[in-house]
């Protein structure tokens, strides 16, 4: 990923935030010569600078088949900024552009299919999101239809052996001109506006 200078962001907890956010994440890798990509949710661990990614693929996903080097991209909130939002806008010919907050994973992906270690990523994926929607469905051990199901997939892990965190977020602009995006971004009554503007008003020195 292209990383200009003034958008690297190196702090780690800007990772926990994004995946908080939104752990919902696109994994690419090679297949057969060819670029494969699958989207898919993930469970996340962090301890200090290791991180690591979990979760499991389709059997029949091509991907299910092809351990080795992927790209895991995690999607942060993003938002056009229109020129003429900046006060300097005449003096300075601003042109239109775009603010996002974005990660790249790389690593090698490892692959499993033994039962206990499959289950643990279903469980541990049901419990945290029917907790975010208020539900109660939990995957029963137990049960044969339950464990049947699990045929049916591929776990996998990802140890990344590189990071790259992009925040395109005006830092190339004077104070006044993000201040400027930040409030109109704020009025925006749809898309991830206010969320960028956050992100800009907490790298904007006052």
């Amino acid at each position: 990923m292209y990383v200009p200078r003034a958008f690297a962001e190196t702090d780690l907890a800007a990772l926990d935030r994004l995946i908080e956010r939104d752990s919902f994440v696109t994994l690419v890798g090679i297949v057969d010569g060819v670029p494969h990509a699958t989207h898919l949710p993930v469970l996340y661990r962090r301890d200090d600078q290791h991180v690591e990614l979990r979760g499991h693929l389709a059997r029949p996903n091509p991907q299910a088949r092809v351990a080795g080097p992927v790209l895991a991209i995690v999607h942060g909130p993003h938002a056009y900024v229109s020129p003429g939002w900046y006060p300097d806008k005449e003096a300075q010919s601003r042109v239109p552009t775009w603010n996002y907050a974005v990660a790249h994973l790389e690593g090698e992906l490892e692959l499993f299919d033994d039962e206990p270690s499959v289950a643990s990523i279903v469980d541990a994926l049901s419990v945290h999101h029917e907790f975010a929607v208020g539900g109660d469905w939990r995957f029963e051990h137990e049960r044969d239809d339950h464990r049947s199901q699990l045929r049916g997939i591929v776990g996998f892990r990802l140890v990344p052996r590189r990071i790259q965190l992009t925040f395109k977020l005006n830092q190339n602009h004077p104070a006044a001109n993000r201040l400027s995006v930040a409030a109109n971004l704020d009025s925006l009554a749809q898309g991830t506006g206010p969320e960028v503007a956050r992100l800009m008003r907490e790298r904007t020195p006052v």
